[in-house]
């Protein structure tokens, strides 16, 4: 069911395609001195992403299960992760930790503030506190700066069975995915407030070279132009 592909160095995409809904679901497993998954995926999900994860790594061996904001295809199988790796912590933003993690998760997590960075060997991610960017007051997002690399949730989301890693045109397929949600009755899915642009700037300024994407392609070059053309589309669309 997953596809397992490196789209950069120790930089694993594990994707699956629902063709019901036209959609992928991916998850992203980074190799360290302490491996980091970004996305623990849903519940349905475990088994097969456990042996996608086991294709790469033992996932006994996993140390962070990190994600953007509390819903269930970002942390859905969390506690699954944490049973069967136990030296594994949730790691999210402080609001999501306080809010909803701690409660729901079976190991505390690791809650981080604003430009807080988690170290994991050769890596460093910088948190970015987004919220409700994509949606969710607690959302936030990690930046991987040996990489570059923008773990940026469903930003760039689109549809389709497609490419892993693309220098393709990301935003023009976002925008067309965003537009049929407005029609419909997933109106909404993004909210546009008064902090939106500050927040896609603040994003864009991280200048990121890679746009981890969890419902498409993902994305490399000029992230901070792609990341300010989403933002003028989220203006028009929903603002």
């Amino acid at each position: 069911m997953f596809k397992v592909d490196e789209i950069g160095p120790d930089v694993y995409r594990l994707s699956a395609y629902v063709s019901r809904i036209d959609l992928q679901f991916n998850h992203f497993l980074i190799k360290d001195d302490e491996p980091l998954l970004c996305h623990a995926g849903l519940n349905r999900f475990f088994p097969e992403l456990w042996e996608a994860v086991a294709r790469v790594t033992e996932p006994s061996g996993l140390r962070w299960v990190a994600f953007s904001h509390f819903e269930s295809d970002e942390c859905g199988a969390l506690n699954h992760w944490l049973e069967i790796a136990p030296g594994a912590r949730p790691v999210c933003g402080m609001l999501g930790a306080q809010v909803s993690v701690n409660d729901f998760a079976i190991r505390e997590a690791r809650g981080l503030m604003d430009g807080e960075v988690l170290a994991t060997g050769k890596r460093r991610y910088r948190f970015c506190s987004t919220p409700h960017v994509p949606h969710g007051w607690d959302a936030g997002m990690l930046f991987e700066e040996s990489s570059r690399t923008l773990f940026c949730s469903d930003l760039c989301h689109h549809m389709g069975d497609v490419e892993p890693l693309t220098s393709q045109d990301v935003v023009g397929r976002s925008v067309k995915a965003m537009e049929a949600m407005q029609a419909g009755p997933l109106a909404g899915y993004l909210p546009y407030t008064s902090r939106t642009q500050s927040i896609m700037d603040k994003l864009a300024a991280l200048a990121p070279h890679t746009l981890a994407v969890m419902h498409g392609s993902s994305f490399t070059g000029d992230g901070a132009k792609a990341l300010q053309e989403l933002a003028g589309a989220y203006k028009t669309i929903f603002g």
